[in-house]
Order: C-alpha cells, then structure tokens, then sequence
C-alpha cells in the first residue's frame, strides 16, 4: 500500500527565477520547453494545496544594469529590464494556463492592456483563490534587482519562505563551478552571507530577508523536482535563516 504524500511544510511560497532561467541552451529568449516543465513543476506544488507567487527577472531579455555600463543611462535601461520582466511574466502565465491552472500577472508598472496593476490586497486573495500569481516589473524602481522585489512581495504577501532557484544546489563557501572541493553550506545565517560576501543575492534583498524573518532556501532550478521535495520538507540546497 502507497504510503500518503507528506504534508507540505509551507502554505505558501515566493518563488524567484532569473531570466536567464528560461533560456535553456539558447543565447537569448525563451525555450518553450523550458518553461512548460518549470510550469508542470509550479502547478505540482499548487496542487498540494500551496499557494504560489513567482518573480522572474529579464536578464535572458535586457539587463539594466548590463547596458548602463555600455553607455545607456542608467534608469532607461532597468525600465527596458522591468519590460523583459513583464514579458517573461506574460509567457509563464500562458504556460500555466495552457496546463489548465489559472495564473495572474501583476505589474508594479502601469500596463493595463496586458495586465493588472500590483495591488497587494488583490495578490493575496488571488492566491487564496488557488491562482498562481506572478509579479512583473521589479519594485517599478530603477536600481533595485529582481531579487529585491522578490523579497519586497515575499514579506508583503506573507510568504512562509523565498525560494530562490540558481545554477548550483545551494550556496558554497567557493565558486563550485571553479573549486571541485567546495562545500555546500545546509543552513547559515544572513549575517554569514553578508560577512563572506557569498553573492546569493544582493544585499539589500538579503538584509530585508533577515529584518522581517523571512527564511531563504536556495536550490537548483536544473533538478527535476527539488521544488516539491522542499514543499515536503526535504534537505534541499540551503536554508539561510536569521
């Protein structure tokens, strides 16, 4: 006899995506495959009864930051990166839907034609009604990441943890990628982050994180089902807690 799945460990989750997390194996873009398995993966969860946000950058689209320092000024490139966003967001969203769950993008920018406006109010009784929410355009601020806003909607929307997916199955005390005897922290404090400088997020999402006691679990966007596993309360990348 099967035993019954686990009960999930959160009732609901901010989930942080970087672009860059759809390109797949291109160099620009999106890759539908990409996104319908990341979509599959959300709507599992979901169906746990989890309530889930998301935020997704625009770094697979335009990066603000990146093109400031060719030249563009700095505040016209993060409102052409917030754009990425929202297209990124738009895609998603038809991912979701086209599995049959409902999904509602929400844009700190002002673009009614093509979604609704951030309000927090409306984002919680979205997720109380069993759609995934997906918030678009950052902060709707020049100079803050996505990772700020991530944090920002996290703490607004109550959000028991911010997941935060990456290219690694957590954070390391080296650059794994470049260091094969690099150790995988299980947990560690946001001061540590902030001290050894380790580059999960940046500072100013981590210190946010840390003042409203909201825990932040890093993981591998790239192993099939790591998402659920950590919704059951499995070990996982790493916990970064206060």
């Amino acid at each position: 006899m099967t035993e019954p799945a686990p009960a999930p460990r959160y009732r609901r989750i901010l989930l942080k995506l970087s672009g860059e997390a759809l390109l797949g194996d291109a160099d620009y873009g999106i890759d539908p495959e990409v996104l319908r398995r990341l979509a599959t993966e959300i709507i599992e969860v979901q169906s746990r009864g989890v309530q889930v946000a998301v935020v997704i950058g625009g770094g697979n689209i335009f990066r603000g930051a990146g093109l400031a320092r060719r030249g563009m000024d700095r505040v016209t490139g993060d409102h052409m990166g917030m754009l990425a966003t929202v297209m990124n967001a738009l895609a998603m969203q038809d991912a979701l839907e086209s599995l049959g769950t409902y999904a509602r993008v929400m844009s700190a920018l002002r673009i009614h034609e093509v979604c609704e406006d951030y309000i927090r109010r409306r984002a919680i009784r979205h997720l109380e009604k069993g759609r995934v929410v997906l918030f678009a355009s950052g902060t709707g601020n020049p100079f803050f990441t996505t990772d700020s806003a991530a944090t920002l909607r996290g703490i607004e929307i109550g959000a028991d943890i911010l997941l935060k997916a990456t290219k690694v199955n957590g954070i390391y005390d080296a650059d794994p990628m470049t260091t094969p005897t690099a150790v995988r922290y299980q947990r560690i404090s946001f001061d540590k982050v902030l001290t050894d400088r380790l580059n999960v997020m940046d500072a100013t999402a981590i210190v946010m994180c840390r003042d409203n006691n909201l825990p932040l679990q890093v993981f591998n966007l790239h192993n099939s089902g790591d998402l659920m596993r950590i919704v059951n309360g499995e070990d996982v990348g790493t916990v970064v807690h206060t």
